[in-house]
């Protein structure tokens, strides 16, 4: 009753709408609604404690997202559903949320372009990224995906590129003009079951054992100590999660270093598979991706599939037998 009361007052009601649009701060929902902060806050307060809402600090910024799991998420995707389109007052606040995405999107394309020469530098050096991406399906299969993990999400693209597969999806970087950015693409797409949270990722805020997916897209080169990072994102995986880690094989193109903040240059099949199993994981494949051109600066992308053991040991043991761990290499 608690749940239906929250729910069902007119504002709140809005608001709930909204959200499950996507994340937006109370500056956002002030603009749309057209009502003051207070009061705003005051029904996302309420929202909060009737738990239909979840609330994460971005620096000086509040995010709002509509909650993913639970009977009372699920009661509130129920009633919004019976809620009309073409009510007049929903056809507005739709309309004030798209100008504020436009926004939102004009802001991260503004710094996208600042550094897009950059980007373009770096991917004309190794494998084009739609065959990185058709290396990465491959691997996963059509297995659908829980929940989604990805670690220095940059621009968003894995949870793009894999929104067709998981139920919901978390993004974290380090950067919060990459999270604009990674916000705008995910508004682009109309994919709303994706959300981006500033973090660490050597030092996530989550409870670890969540997700049955997480993938690292081209991070670990920042680090002086990637293993760190990698048993930060074991330490996230379910019994019989995977991880998925994509970078660059082992090079010797020393500017890197300096023009685009490379820590380390690549990573051998021996270097990264020694870490993966320290991290309590077996590695099940790894898939070299080389460069088109020829002229000796090209960067290979390698990109390696390991898998937490512990649900195939339980198998294994149950059944009497000893365990073996197929996929080791």
């Amino acid at each position: 009753m608690d749940v239906l009361k929250a729910a069902g007052e007119p504002t709140r009601l809005r608001l709930l709408a909204l959200l499950d649009a996507g994340d937006l701060t109370v500056t956002d929902l002030t603009e749309i609604l057209g009502q003051s902060q207070p009061r705003i806050s005051r029904h996302l307060k309420l929202l909060g404690e009737a738990e239909l809402i979840e609330r994460y600090q971005e620096g000086a910024w509040a995010y709002f997202r509509l909650k993913q799991d639970g009977k009372a998420a699920m009661l509130v995707r129920a009633l919004l559903k019976h809620v009309s389109e073409n009510d007049p007052t929903v056809l507005r606040d739709g309309e004030r949320l798209s100008a504020v995405k436009r926004q939102r999107a004009e802001r991260a394309q503004a710094y996208f372009s600042r550094n897009a020469a950059e980007w373009d530098e770096l991917r004309r050096l190794h494998a084009a990224d739609e065959e990185v991406d058709a290396a990465v399906i491959r691997l996963l299969g059509s297995q659908p995906i829980d929940s989604l993990l990805d670690l220095g999400t940059g621009t968003g693209r894995i949870l793009e590129l894999l929104a067709g597969l998981y139920r919901r999806a978390i993004g974290v970087d380090a950067s919060r003009d990459m999270l604009s950015v990674a916000r705008a693409n995910l508004d682009k797409s109309r994919i709303t079951k994706a959300t981006v949270r500033h973090a660490d990722i050597l030092n996530l805020p989550f409870e670890g054992q969540d997700f049955d997916l997480v993938t690292i897209h081209q991070v670990l080169h920042f680090f002086d100590q990637p293993e760190i990072a990698i048993a930060e994102a074991a330490r996230m995986l379910r019994p019989g999660g995977r991880l998925v880690v994509i970078d660059l094989a082992p090079h010797t193109l020393e500017y890197l270093r300096d023009e685009h903040a490379h820590v380390r240059l690549g990573f051998s099949h021996q270097a990264m598979s020694d870490w993966l199993r320290k991290a309590g994981l077996d590695v099940e494949q790894v898939v070299d991706l080389h460069p088109g051109q020829q002229s000796g600066q090209g960067l290979t992308v390698t990109v390696w599939l390991a898998r937490d053991p512990r649900r195939l040991m339980a198998s294994q043991l149950s059944e009497g037998a000893e365990p073996t761990f197929a996929g080791r290499v």
